[in-house]
């Protein structure tokens, strides 16, 4: 990947409406000779939740890894915080730490609770690493657990460890790649919760890929539906809901097949 400052001019009379802290412009992305993801223009606005929904294999998570530079795209740039991403160099590390993602499978450590959500603090030479994220686990309801080996931990801590340990980072954005599948109603709702309370707390820009649409019209202010790479229609999330402009929307919503 490459990237290039982008600077605009700015008059001093003019106050300017916020930027979108992306800009995905004429994007695709090939697996060998399949276009799997094909995004002419796209923006994520500064501050916002926006989720992403569709059936498997629509290309949501492959967006979110292009979001979280973990690909390149095969064509077309990703800007973001004023540069300018393709696929001819790497992306500085600093660019790469704005962006955090929380998976829908978390990998943690062989250690505590605590020291896995500490690691990252550490790594980056924070100050109070272990008190900074003794803090976050108590944002997630896991204080009680935090001398505890994280690989005991039910699915659900584990989710929540997971998320914890993004949150400790105090990341420009957060992508979340199907945080609650396969768990039980108690843990969605502990989730949702700590998503909204890091959102309300610090406006933190989101990304969220899921498959419940009920959790996209909880969470967010934006929803995207994808179909086969493609984007088929965004909008605001009562918009979405209450008066889709594409007939596949409407039927999505409404839980009928449409792929």
């Amino acid at each position: 990947m490459s990237y290039q400052r982008r600077v605009a001019p700015v008059a001093d009379e003019l106050v300017l409406a916020p930027q979108p802290i992306y800009r995905v412009e004429g994007v695709t992305q090939r697996y060998h000779k399949r276009v799997v993801l094909h995004i002419p223009a796209l923006e994520v606005q500064r501050g916002e939740i926006l989720a992403l929904v569709g059936p498997s294999g629509a290309g949501k998570s492959t967006l979110l890894r292009l979001l979280n530079f973990l690909e390149a795209p095969t064509t077309g740039y990703i800007h973001f915080q004023g540069y300018s991403v393709n696929g001819n160099g790497p992306v500085p590390l600093a660019l790469r730490r704005q962006v955090t993602t929380v998976f829908q499978r978390p990998v943690l450590l062989s250690t505590t609770v605590l020291n896995n959500v500490a690691y990252g603090l550490q790594l980056r030479g924070t100050a109070h690493a272990r008190r900074i994220a003794a803090a976050t686990l108590e944002q997630v309801g896991l204080a009680h657990l935090m001398d505890k080996p994280a690989r005991t931990l039910s699915g659900g801590e584990m989710q929540r460890v997971a998320l914890a340990r993004a949150m400790v980072i105090e990341p420009e954005v957060l992508l979340l790649d199907e945080p609650t599948a396969n768990l039980d109603p108690a843990n969605v709702q502990l989730i949702e919760q700590a998503i909204t309370e890091i959102h309300r707390q610090r406006a933190t820009t989101m990304v969220l890929v899921t498959h419940n649409i009920f959790q996209a019209r909880r969470l967010a202010q934006r929803i995207a539906l994808l179909m086969e790479g493609h984007i088929v229609e965004i909008a605001d999330t009562q918009t979405f809901f209450e008066a889709p402009q594409d007939v596949r929307t409407a039927l999505f919503t409404r839980g009928e097949m449409v792929y």
